[in-house]
This record gives C-alpha cells, structure tokens and sequence, in this order.
C-alpha cells in the first residue's frame, strides 16, 4: 500500500516549476543585418564605380551671327594701349631740386609749375647783368651831356670863325672833338642794349630753373625729390637724375597691334573695330584703325597697326592688354542677312573626312551633326549649316567620342 501510495504521488504535477524557455531568436535578427548591409554596400558600390559617368567634356554655345546692319570679325589680334603724346619732363639747366609739386596720379595743366630748383647760380647771373646795364646806361647819359655841349659849342664856334673872330682850327678841333663824342654815344647805346640783352638771357637762366608741363596730363611717375641733383644730360652716371617726372596726355590714348604679315591683307584704313580690355573683359569698346604703319618686324614678321578709340575713359591707362576684332563694314538694312551661325573652331572635328560638331541633347548625349561651314571669325567659325544658334556644342571632342555617347561636364566631374 505504502508503495502504491509514494507511486501516486510521482504522478502529481508541480506547478511552481518554470516553463520551458523558447527557443533564441537573436542569432537570426544578425544574420538578417549583415545581409541587409552587404547589399547596400553592393549598390553603393556599382552607384561608384559601375554606373557609366559618360565622357567628361567642355562645352560652348552656338551663337548666332547677327541680324542685317551687324559686322562680324574677320581677324582678331591682341596689343597694348599707349598714349600718343607722352613726355619726361626736366629741368634745362642742371642743378639741385629745391621743391618738387606733383605727386603720381595728379591732373596738371599746360604752363603749370611742377618743380623749382635753387636758383643760387641764376639770381647771381641776373643781378651782374642788372648792374652791367644800369653801368652802361649811366655812361650813355654821361656821353650824351658831353655830347650836347659839343654840339653847342661847335655852333657857337661857327658863328665865331664866320666872323673871324676865331682861328679856324679851333673850329675844326671843336667839330671833331663832338663827331668823337657822337661814335662813343652810339658805342655806349650799343652797350646799353647789349647789357640789356645779357638781362634778359639771364631772366631766361633763372626761369630755367622752374619746370612746368608743357601740356596737360597726368603724372604716371615722380622721378625726383628736393635734394636732388637734376640734368638734362645723364652726366655724373647714377646719382644725377635725368627728369621730374613723367607726363601722360590721356586724350592722346590709342591701341598698338602686331598684325602677322599673312593677314595684314584683311586690314584696311578707317576699318571699324571692337577693343575689349584684358582688365575688362565684357566691355566692348568701339575703336577705327588709324593706320597701317609702312613696315615689318623682320623678326616677329608682323606689322604695326594703330586704332584709335572713340570712348574715352578713366579706365583705359597705358600699358594695358587690349584685345581687337578687325570688323566688316556694317553692312545696309536692306542687304541680305549674314547666312548660318557662329561656332568655336575647336568645337568642329573631321571624322571620315567630312566636318563635323557633337551637339548636346537633354538626355546628356550627344548627337553627331555633319556641318558646311565657311569663313573663319577669330577664335570661331562660321557654319552655314549642321548647328543652330542657341546649340551647345562639345570643345575639343575626343576621339573615342561616337555619336549617341553619354557624357558629363568637366565641371560637374569635378565636383
């Protein structure tokens, strides 16, 4: 019984033991990650480096020409402004600079004083010669007192010997005695008019000694300082100046191009042409060729041209790069518009022995267009067919570039 009893019990069920955990779930939640993140990986690597970026390239728009009454360029040309009427300005005479009155960038007029040296040497020249001629005037008035009491004592004499009241001889010695005092009242006048010359040669060496413009202009430069010892000859090597300053008429400014010798045929006298500044590049200055200097450089095998510019400005200075289109005459109202458009010639390519030019599309392809192009215009070309204005086209398209090709700009490349 007691055995039946203890197996009852066994058969009992004990609640307070803890169910049974359920099997971990943590290791397939980490293999799911792991598998999410190589796939990501995956597409952001074919994003990198598997997607086809395209060719990168440059390009330009496509212009056009110009309606009837416009000139298109038919040679370009690069110089320099200089100014026409350009003088260093110095002393005549050398000698220490006591006061020097213009600075760099200063308007000056014609007459106007622009430096002074000491006038020691001068003052001391002007006063001999004054004293030279206040001698020479008080001994012309001497001989002309001397001069009348011999006239009147020659006429009185006269009388005398006609009345035989006096030796003859007498009368003779009184005449010649007043024709003596009459060639030294002539010489003393001489005299006086030479020390009046030597006054004013020495009123000219002390004005010599003031510099003044002699037109109006700017200063460009300021060579010397008081101090200074100035000559108009470079005499005493380094340390002697050879000018004041430097004047610079900016009315005078005008435009210096070396033309080469196989286009200067293109370039005519009073031809219309458009000067574009380096320092400025989107100003479009109107200018008109002067002339055609009658000479070559032998070694640069070019030929001068100069240009005047009809727009003056304070900012146009000499010296600075300028940039000319040699223009064709604006052509009348009623003459036949320029035919095609103007595009860069490094845009257009041979391939297969015909010109052509890769157009953009929207689709950042491009598309292969055959042209028939016509004159040169400078840097561009025109082309009577093939391209539109408002095209862009690709600069310089490489040679595995093939019509339908993907590409992108160089710019956007680079960022």
């Amino acid at each position: 019984m007691n055995s039946s009893a203890d197996l009852l019990k066994e058969l009992r069920i004990d609640r307070k033991a803890a169910p049974p955990e359920p099997p971990s779930r943590r290791g397939l939640w980490i293999g799911l990650g792991v598998a999410a993140l190589l796939v990501l990986l995956a597409v952001g690597g074919w994003f990198v480096f598997g997607r086809d970026k395209g060719v990168p390239v440059r390009t330009a728009p496509v212009i056009a020409i110009g309606s009837s009454g416009a000139s298109a360029s038919v040679l370009d040309a690069t110089g320099y402004v200089v100014a026409r009427r350009m003088a260093t300005v110095s002393a005549k005479v050398t000698g220490k600079v006591q006061e020097v009155l213009i600075e760099e960038g200063m308007q000056v007029e014609a007459g106007q004083v622009l430096a002074r040296l000491e006038p020691i040497d001068a003052d001391a020249e002007r006063a001999l010669a004054e004293s030279q001629l206040q001698a020479a005037r008080s001994q012309s008035t001497g001989v002309q007192a001397r001069l009348k009491e011999a006239e009147a004592n020659v006429r009185r004499l006269s009388q005398l010997t006609q009345q035989q009241l006096v030796a003859r001889s007498q009368y003779d010695q009184a005449v010649a005695e007043r024709d003596a005092l009459r060639a030294e009242a002539l010489t003393s006048q001489r005299n006086q008019r030479a020390a009046a010359d030597r006054l004013r040669i020495a009123d000219i060496g002390k004005d010599n000694t003031v510099v003044r413009a002699p037109f109006s202009g700017v200063v460009i430069a300021k060579a010397a300082q008081p101090g200074e010892i100035v000559s108009p000859l470079s005499a005493g090597g380094g340390f002697t100046r050879t000018g004041i300053g430097t004047i610079v008429d900016m009315d005078s400014l005008e435009v210096e191009v070396d033309v080469g010798e196989a286009f200067i045929g293109r370039v005519q006298p009073k031809m219309p042409v458009e000067a574009t500044l380096n320092a400025y590049p989107d100003w479009k200055i109107p200018a008109e060729v002067i002339a055609i200097i009658p000479t070559a450089d032998r070694g640069k095998a070019t030929v001068k041209v100069r240009i005047a510019l009809k727009q003056k400005d304070p900012r146009i200075v000499p010296d600075m790069g300028v940039r000319v289109s040699f223009l064709e005459a604006a052509k009348p109202a009623q003459e036949k518009k320029p035919q095609g458009v103007r595009a860069p010639s490094a845009a257009i390519v041979e391939r297969d022995g015909q010109p052509v030019a890769f157009a953009l599309t929207e689709q950042n392809t491009v598309e292969q267009r055959l042209l028939k192009v016509g004159q040169p215009m400078g840097d561009d070309r025109q082309v009577l067919s093939g391209l539109g204005a408002g095209d862009t086209v690709v600069l310089s398209p490489p040679d595995e570039l093939q019509d339908g090709s993907k590409v992108t700009l160089a710019e956007d490349e680079a960022q």
